[in-house]
């Protein structure tokens, strides 16, 4: 069986509501400056959401934009592989099957995934494989909506890494035998001694809601349950000094390796947002100039999404051209590191 794989498509869906670096600096109170969230946070502006913008419906949004790129049926997809956030409408429903049934892709099944920011290189990764594996499944849909910005408090100096959540959906649609935009090695790395590092403090079996004293269920009622928080600052800290760079590292080189390549081959490092000193530090480290990435201080930090929008930018500016050997890298808590490559045109 052929392990062609390739990227038939894209798709993008984003709220038409933003919060600035000033915004953001006013809901720090103080903490932090406007000049400082623009040039160590690296945030010019970020998209929020608005009414009718929740996780699923902007994955529903974004499916329908892949859709309407590349010209395909909606009924030629077998697979739908869901890596929106659990924060969405209605817990418990899946995600998946609802962009299913929105889009009119009758004749495939759905699964959500997740591993937080790193959701869709895995999800890349996943589908591949099956595809491989499984005859049935020559198209895949891989989709998803994100908007935990919602759950940041700006007056907690520990989540300051977090300021940059944003909001909006993305899509990639996958088909077996393409012959182009090719999907080669991924690899990724798990460290579960940060699991329980970070998280969201209410609303699970652990802090029910409405178990909470009056005091912070007025507080939850007034602000909303901005609680996405850092529960073990310090050995979150010392543990990713320890390790992050070299297991990031790794997962680029190993999935290098896997592809049949070196960072000497690398074209376009498709990378999601952080700090900007951190950016250049990556950039730096695998010998890439300036104008082989594309750094989104006008998006923030979409979690899984943000591949999505740097295939779109960096296709947009003329930085991903044909021939390129794209690296596409995540990380997110729990903690995960992944990349994977694509040898697009």
């Amino acid at each position: 069986m052929s392990s062609d794989v390739g990227i038939l498509g894209y798709g993008i869906y984003l709220p038409d509501h933003y919060m600035t670096a000033a915004d953001i600096a006013a809901a720090s109170c103080g903490r932090w400056s406007e000049a400082a969230v623009r040039e160590k946070l690296g945030i010019v502006r970020k998209s929020v959401p608005g009414p009718g913008d929740g996780t699923q419906e902007m994955g529903v949004k974004a499916a329908l934009d892949a859709i309407a790129r590349t010209g395909i049926d909606p009924l030629e997809i077998d697979l739908i592989l869901c890596m929106g956030e659990e924060w969405k409408e209605y817990p418990l429903t899946t995600s998946a099957i609802y962009i299913q049934e929105r889009i009119g892709a009758q004749r495939a099944w759905g699964i959500d995934i997740q591993q937080r920011c790193n959701t869709t290189v895995a999800a890349i990764k996943i589908a591949k494989d099956m595809m491989i594996a499984d005859p049935d499944i020559a198209t895949a849909l891989i989709v998803g909506g994100y908007r935990n910005g919602d759950l940041i408090d700006y007056t907690d100096p520990d989540v300051s890494f977090m300021y940059d959540l944003a909001a909006g959906a993305g899509a990639l649609l996958l088909r077996r035998d393409l012959g182009r935009n090719l999907v080669l090695g991924s690899h990724i790395i798990t460290d579960g001694s940060l699991a329980r590092d970070t998280g969201v403090w209410y609303g699970g079996i652990e802090h029910p809601i409405e178990s909470l004293p009056e005091a912070e269920l007025t507080a939850l009622r007034a602000n909303g349950n901005r609680s996405l928080r850092v529960f073990d600052a310090e050995h979150m800290k010392g543990r990713l000094n320890e390790v992050s760079m070299a297991n990031w590292l790794a997962c680029i080189d190993k999935a290098l390796a896997k592809s049949g390549a070196t960072r000497a081959d690398i074209g376009y490092l498709n990378c999601l947002h952080f700090k900007r000193s951190m950016h250049a530090s990556m950039l730096d480290t695998l010998g890439l100039r300036e104008d082989q990435s594309v750094y989104l201080q006008d998006y923030g930090h979409l979690g899984q999404v943000d591949l999505m929008i740097s295939l779109h930018e960096g296709l947009e500016q003329g930085r991903l051209k044909d021939g390129d050997l794209m690296v596409a890298i995540a990380a997110g808590i729990g903690y995960v590191w992944g990349a994977t490559v694509v040898r697009w045109g």
